[in-house]
């Protein structure tokens, strides 16, 4: 049946509107406030985020996977008993996955567990798995990874030009993350032995890894992370040119890893920018640009262990970022990953999270779906541009590893790193769960083992090592101390809520506050308001706190907050007020109110402050 109304031309009913007439309304909106302050936002690689963005009709889409082709859903492998891993393997192949990440203990994926590196437990984990039946294998780990799938493929007589093997070989990140062995010259010399050896055994690759997790885990920026990838590409190009490949055939033999995140915007940004950037390296070389091939894994700092189910979210918005930014392959972390290793309910979500995206939104029917789209098309520039000057920077500096070795990547690294963490402790970027709605009641989730103990980080090579981070920490730490007093005394440390006046007067600051307090695992004591002091004080004497927090509206404040804190003080207890004071500042703390807390405080110094206050133990922190 037709629509009657589908050739009415609605639109042309209107006059078309122009970026001036919306400016000028913003303008009334804003009422003098500057525009840029409130509406323009920056990365951390101080990119702009304009508010509004036209389609740009010159854009062309970023050469990448063929139009139509899904994207490689790939299932870590990282159990380090072979048999349950060779158990999980059948399990994922059957339910889905149509690739495996081979993670082995102390690569850059393996956070504390991994798989042996060795021919005998390689052929446990991938008995019943038919390497030749077009699924696809990649490898996290280091030469001794390599050597035992080729051995193990030697051993089976099967053809290493029928699998689709992408062996992950990265010295550089080796140096990096501190687990370097050998010395540079060494390392470069071996891993062009190496290769040569697989291509000569037959392997089609590629070979070598430009990895850039190590950048994202220790809390870089889009830019940084870029500039390392492109760098370390190019060092290994002169690796291979060195070793007698021409750059034609060496640029083959090396893909690429990025982390994806949950900011989708940024990450579909940062994958359609590799592309782009590496064609201009390409160029450089003389050659024709050529598609290359970028594994995604969802970002590790970005995970939490407290209400561990909204990471599902935030794997979710990543695995989706990545595929529309054009990754060729997608590995899912488990939702448990950040308390230990992952059941198989948590390794089933991973791979339907992907299944449902593909199968079901079905976002890989088109290629590259930004193209065009005026935001993304701007942040992909700026990305691109904000890159490539740091990345003349590193080579200017000598190339990826001297940059490493004179701490230039470090440096860089380190100051995002801070300004990241500052961010968080003020709630500018909120973690949903952990600093922001806490469940301070939440009830556990299973995982086979435990997270073991974070590792040392000792300098190889003279290069210092990057730090592996969650940006969750920090409070997971706080919740922690929270847990280990209930533990020992049957409560945990508690904070009352002195609100005063009505629900409609106290209500939105008591919600705040009982976040606040929460997020570090301090129970808020909350109640129905008191409009009699005499009340309020007895209930706070009944509540056994030694925090109180007022709550209500400025004017409940001006009438009331400083004569309340007055009959609230006593020795041993610390008053705080939720909201800026401004003029009432002086009277109030006359009065006994020691702290104020409000949105952009510095919350986390705030909770470790009340944490000492009450004598809790601390873990160190990141």
């Amino acid at each position: 049946m037709t629509d009657p109304m589908s050739n009415v031309p609605l639109a042309a009913e209107f006059p078309p509107a122009s970026h001036e007439q919306w400016r000028k309304l913003v303008d009334g909106v804003l009422k003098g406030a500057p525009f840029e302050r409130k509406l323009v936002a920056k990365t951390y690689d101080d990119l702009r985020i304009e508010p509004l963005y036209v389609r740009d009709p010159q854009a062309e889409p970023v050469l990448g996977r063929t139009p139509g082709s899904p994207w490689q859903i790939i299932q870590r492998l990282d159990h380090p008993d072979p048999a349950l891993a060779n158990a999980q393997a059948l399990q994922d192949l059957e339910g889905g996955a149509t690739g495996l990440l081979l993670v082995f203990a102390g690569s850059a994926g393996a956070h504390g567990f991994g798989l042996e590196a060795s021919t005998r437990a390689l052929r446990s984990v991938l008995e019943g798995v038919h390497l030749d039946a077009g699924i696809s294998l990649e490898v996290d780990g280091t030469s001794p990874a390599a050597t035992a799938m080729t051995d193990l493929l030697h051993a089976g007589a099967i053809a290493p030009s029928a699998c689709q093997i992408r062996f992950g070989l990265d010295p550089l990140g080796e140096c990096a993350r501190g687990t370097a062995n050998v010395a540079w010259s060494e390392a470069t010399s071996n891993l062009a032995h190496a290769i040569e050896a697989l291509a000569g055994k037959g392997f089609a690759g590629p070979f070598a890894a430009a990895d850039g997790r190590a950048i994202h885990a220790a809390g870089g920026s889009e830019a940084q992370e870029l500039a390392y990838v492109l760098a370390t590409a190019v060092l290994y190009l002169r690796v291979l040119e060195g070793a007698g490949h021409a750059v034609d055939t060496a640029r083959r033999m090396i893909f690429f890893r990025l982390a994806a995140d949950a900011d989708q915007f940024l990450t579909i940004a940062k994958f359609r920018a590799l592309r782009k950037l590496f064609a201009r390296v390409e160029q450089a070389c003389g050659l024709q640009p050529e598609p290359i091939f970028i594994a995604a894994e969802t970002a590790w700092r970005m995970m939490t262990q407290r209400d561990s189910w909204v990471n599902v979210l935030r794997t979710t918005m990543a695995a989706f970022a990545a595929g529309l930014g054009g990754a060729d392959s997608v590995t899912v972390l488990p939702f448990t990953a950040a308390l230990g290793l992952p059941d198989a309910f948590a390794r089933r979500l991973a791979r339907n999270t992907q299944l449902i995206l593909l199968e079901e939104a079905n976002l890989a029917k088109v290629a590259d779906p930004a193209a065009g789209s005026g935001g993304l098309e701007a942040l992909t520039q700026q990305l691109c541009a904000a890159t490539w000057s740091l990345f003349q920077e590193i080579e200017a500096a000598g190339g990826a590893y001297a940059a490493l070795e004179g701490g230039l990547v470090q440096r860089k690294v380190a100051t995002t790193r801070v300004e990241r963490e500052s961010a968080v402790a003020r709630g500018r970027d909120p973690l949903t769960g952990t600093s922001e709605f806490p469940d301070i009641h939440e009830l556990p989730v299973a995982v086979l083992e435990p997270a073991p103990t974070k590792r040392t980080l000792v300098a190889t090579q003279g290069i210092e090592p990057l730090p592996t981070i969650r940006l969750a920490e920090p409070f997971e730490a706080l919740r922690d101390a929270s847990d280990r007093t209930l533990a020992a005394t049957g409560a945990r440390p508690k904070v009352f809520l002195a609100n005063l006046g009505t629900p409609s007067d106290f209500t939105a600051r008591a919600t705040f506050t009982k976040n606040f307090f929460e997020a570090g695992g301090i129970e808020a004591i909350s109640n129905d308001g008191f409009t009699n002091r005499a009340d309020l004080v007895a209930a706070f004497k009944a509540s056994n706190a030694r925090l109180v927090c007022l709550c209500s509206s400025n004017e409940v404040y001006a009438k009331e907050a400083a004569a309340t804190a007055k009959e609230l003080a006593s020795p041993g207890i610390h008053i705080y007020l939720a909201g800026r004071p401004g003029e009432l500042e002086e009277a109030l703390k006359v009065a006994g109110v020691q702290s104020f807390i409000y949105a952009g405080c510095d919350m986390l110094a705030a909770l470790r402050a009340a944490h000492e206050f009450l004598g809790i133990q601390q873990f160190a922190t990141t």
